[in-house]
């Protein structure tokens, strides 16, 4: 009889893992096509940080229900809220369409992926803590990789502004880092991710609003067909694309495939963001990679991963030895992605 039951939880316990990595490469899949979608309405007239403000506040509206649903969020964790805001959706999303208007969607997102690696320098020089020397390999290898992503053989022959707000995308993850490891300090009184997410969209857009100034954007743009590689494409379904799979899915789903997986595991599948993006603008925008700036992503992607699954994690009360904090199950660094 113990016997059917222990096989029965791993069974379930299977079945979980399995749904997370289903979750993980939703998620994954559905962060990497934002930059596609976008550059084509940036491209058409619209600026940047009005394509930003669409996405947010459009979200924001669809993930209110849920704000209300944890509306005690906004007087327990006011410092996390604004943070989270400011940070993780208004600071990485406005740097990141920023930059995709000035370099290409592939390389800004790799660039973006040295925040892991950032994440480090912050552990060792600001809160003083020893990393492992394959964290220190990661950021390396993540470094390296990204000389070879911007040829700098080549002189930087990519927009130099476009490259400072890409890696600007990466200090804001760092700040999101940061924050995610915080608001899960308090145990079985950590917040609930998805209000979390939800009251970041909120003030998110409210930020943006201030700072896009939507009032003044060209909205005869949202009416018309945008081009995007040749082909005519609705501008209202790129807008779609960006709120309801690009920021709603990908951010829902990237917070339940967490609680399934272990951070190390749902990182790597994170990390399959930047070779979605990077394939979709292959393909959809015609944006294409030499072979050096292909083998330096995948060097960024490796040591971001090391650099992530390396890092030391803080001791967690009444946790086994080896076992994930739960800290960390609450508010993974996955899932934040562009």
């Amino acid at each position: 009889m113990r016997g059917t039951q222990e096989k029965l939880r791993g069974a379930a316990a299977d079945g979980g893992r399995g749904l997370g990595l289903g979750l993980a490469l939703v998620s994954a899949v559905a962060f990497g096509g934002s930059g596609v979608a976008a550059k084509p309405l940036i491209e058409a007239g619209l600026d940047a940080l009005h394509v930003v403000w669409l996405r947010v506040a459009g979200a924001a509206l669809v993930m209110l229900p849920l704000a209300w649903r944890h509306r005690a969020l906004v007087r327990r964790r006011p410092v996390l809220l604004a943070g989270f805001g400011l940070l993780a959706v208004a600071g990485v999303q406005a740097c990141y369409f920023a930059s995709i208007s000035r370099i290409p969607v592939g390389v800004a997102l790799l660039v973006e992926y040295l925040a892991p690696a950032l994440v480090l320098g912050w552990v060792r020089f600001v809160q003083r803590r020893p990393v492992t020397r394959a964290a220190a390999l990661g950021v390396v290898l993540a470094v390296g990789g990204l000389a070879c992503v911007v040829e700098i053989w080549a002189g930087l022959g990519f927009d130099a502004l476009g490259l400072l707000l890409a890696l600007a995308a990466a200090c804001c993850q760092v700040g999101y880092f940061v924050l995610s490891d915080q608001g899960g300090d308090a145990g079985d009184d950590a917040p609930d991710p998805l209000g979390v997410i939800a009251y970041g969209l909120l003030v998110g857009a409210v930020v943006l609003t201030v700072v896009a100034r939507p009032w003044g954007m060209d909205w005869g743009v949202l009416a018309r067909a945008v081009d995007m590689d040749g082909a005519r494409v609705p501008a209202w379904v790129l807008i779609g694309w960006i709120v309801l799979l690009a920021t709603v899915v990908a951010y829902v789903t990237g917070v339940l495939s967490v609680r399934r997986l272990s951070p190390p595991v749902a990182g790597v599948v994170a990390c399959l963001e930047a070779v979605v993006a990077t394939v979709l603008a292959w393909v959809l925008l015609g944006e294409r990679l030499s072979a050096p700036q292909l083998a330096g992503g995948a060097l960024v992607l490796v040591g971001a991963f090391i650099a992530q699954s390396s890092a030391p994690r803080k001791p967690s009360s009444g946790a086994a030895a080896g076992a994930v904090p739960r800290s960390e199950q609450q508010l993974s660094p996955n899932g934040t992605g562009a």
